[in-house]
């Protein structure tokens, strides 16, 4: 199948639009036409190198489609099936079994490699292989092939258009407050950067029932959407002292934080802003080898820092619950989103990089 794929083909360097050739499903694989992918950070720095993943590669791991073929086997979902795809487990290893799939033994080879398990690719270019694989799904492209297993049959009226950030930067803002944390109605939680990730983590606080919602950041604009979905308070950190300020705010610390920056100096504001028994939930992708330093003293009378992959969501069971908060007007993550031609990815990216919009979405053709 000729495809329209962006292919990262260098560090750094703007994703190239390339006709590529999409070979035939595996037997637990599908092929999805895609309808639109939210370009999230991982994607940019995947392509700028800071985890070894193999180039020329298509990324992309926020699809939302249309099932169009399927393998000998799949028993899961159908052509015409719309649906979202998020992460891929292995399934059978004891973090797939027992919890969330982001924590599978296999999750960096088998949504990092740039291949099958096998070693295959689908993806080529005449006589030159192109990784893909990417989230099993590589959907910066008008077509992908995911597998059965990392799929989420959703409703079919929905646009499509809107729900590919479900699968990976609002579900794990989400995520992080009801699954991680468990959240409970009455305490009080302190968001540390309000993009995608953190604004959906101020609108789960809100629907957790969170009396006191904290907003971080050092864009106005975004403190001002922030108080607009749900944050009580808001904190520029470039006038004030996050930790006096919450401290301030909350008298004694707050019962959680999540911080979404991956910037050690913000992270360690996460942590000492907590009360005793406080949890902070680690969510940012910063380069490998970054390293974290908190007082000892801060965490050893109680407080707990843990780390939070996928928003520790099932996402067959979570999505579609998002998807009818979101129908109830209660979870408008819509609002953050702004649609982009396939063809224009770089600018999508250098906006969302910027800050000029919350959630790029590229729209493929059709």
């Amino acid at each position: 199948m000729r495809i329209t794929a962006a292919v990262a083909r260098e560090p750094h360097a703007a994703f190239t639009l390339e006709e590529l050739e999409l070979g035939p499903p595996g037997p637990h694989e599908i092929v999805v036409e895609n309808v639109a992918a939210g370009i999230c950070h991982t994607d940019v720095v995947v392509r700028d190198q800071w985890f070894p993943v193999p180039q020329p590669i298509v990324l992309g791991h926020e699809g939302a489609g249309l099932v169009v073929e399927v393998g000998a086997e799949v028993t899961r979902v159908a052509p015409g099936d719309p649906v979202v795809m998020s992460m891929l487990g292995c399934g059978s290893c004891t973090y797939c079994r027992t919890g969330p799939p982001g924590y599978c033994v296999s999750h960096y080879d088998l949504n990092f490699g740039g291949c099958r398990p096998d070693g295959s690719t689908a993806l080529s270019k005449g006589d030159e292989s192109i990784h893909g694989h990417f989230f099993s799904q590589s959907s910066f492209a008008t077509h992908s092939i995911a597998t059965e297993y990392n799929v989420v049959k959703i409703r079919d009226d929905v646009p499509l258009e809107l729900m590919g950030p479900l699968a990976c930067g609002v579900q794990t803002g989400a995520g992080a407050v009801i699954n991680s944390l468990g959240v409970r109605p009455g305490t009080s939680i302190a968001v540390f950067g309000t993009g995608a990730v953190g604004l959906s983590a101020i609108m789960a606080a809100k629907v957790a029932g969170c009396t006191t919602i904290i907003g971080v950041d050092i864009v106005a604009d975004r403190l001002q959407l922030a108080e607009s979905l749900g944050a009580t308070h808001t904190i520029d950190a470039t006038t004030a002292d996050p930790v006096e300020e919450i401290l301030s705010i909350t008298s004694n610390g707050a019962s959680y934080s999540l911080d979404t920056s991956a910037v050690p100096a913000v992270a360690r504001q996460a942590v000492e802003c907590l009360a005793l028994l406080g949890t902070c939930g680690l969510i940012g992708v910063p380069p490998a080898g970054t390293e974290l330093t908190v007082d000892f003293h801060t965490v050893l009378f109680g407080r707990f820092v843990r780390g939070i992959v996928g928003g520790d969501a099932i996402a067959q069971q979570f999505i579609p619950t998002l998807i009818e908060l979101w129908r109830q007007g209660r979870f408008p993550f819509d609002r953050l989103i702004r649609q982009y031609d396939l063809a224009d990815i770089n600018t999508a990216v250098a906006d969302g990089e910027s800050g000029a919009t919350v959630k790029p979405v590229l729209v493929m053709p059709r």
